[in-house]
């Protein structure tokens, strides 16, 4: 009897597309989602292997007295700086794509989803099968993160927009795409892909 292999798809979406929302409408549909910017932080916390490069390449404050990983530190002194992100990230992303891998042996659906804020970016989108872009106009995504994040301001917003590709060049490296403007219902949209999905399966 051959293992059952889901058809990988990534999910993304520049900061306030509401990447996070249509994951949720995916999860009613019963299929798994893997949240990798989650996971990489409780990896960084809890992977000793992991745990240990992040102490020796930037210090005892990446973490706090309790073990817990010190974000206010990382967001401040690590992602502020475009080189020590390169280096972060090259210690952080093998790791989420091994315990991605992992994840994904144990699930039963026809195809899975691995939500991430720059799938595009790191090029992790080449190890999936799919993808899906949820999309929406600069202008509507910083007003809903400023409604959402009160603490952020419009400088803080920006800059992460600034680390992430901009979104035509996404929408050319996308197999689905969907329109979270909100002229559009995105429930449709959201069926049709999931249909598309599970057809793709069965005739494999």
């Amino acid at each position: 009897m051959s293992k059952h292999v889901p058809v990988l798809v990534g999910l993304t979406g520049g900061i306030g597309a509401g990447k996070s929302t249509i994951a949720k409408f995916f999860t009613l549909l019963g299929i798994p989602i893997y949240g990798a910017d989650d996971r990489a932080k409780w990896l960084m916390s809890n992977n000793p292997a992991l745990k240990k490069q992040v102490l020796d390449t930037f210090g005892d404050e990446s973490f706090t007295q309790d073990g817990e990983l010190n974000r206010s530190f990382l967001a401040k002194t690590i992602f502020a700086d475009p080189e020590k992100t390169a280096i972060i990230n090259a210690l952080v992303h093998p790791a989420v794509k091994r315990d991605f891998m992992d994840w994904t042996e144990n699930q039963k659906t026809p195809y899975i989803i691995k939500e991430a804020a720059l799938l595009f970016e790191t090029g992790s989108y080449q190890d999936l099968d799919k993808t899906i872009l949820v999309a929406a106009p600069l202008e509507i995504r910083i007003a809903r993160v400023m409604a959402r994040d009160p603490h952020r301001d419009q400088n803080q917003i920006y800059e992460i927009v600034a680390r992430q590709l901009p979104e035509e060049q996404k929408k050319e490296l996308t197999d689905f795409l969907v329109d979270n403007t909100g002229d559009i219902l995105v429930i449709p949209q959201v069926l049709k892909i999931h249909d598309s999905l599970i057809s793709s399966q069965k005739l494999s």
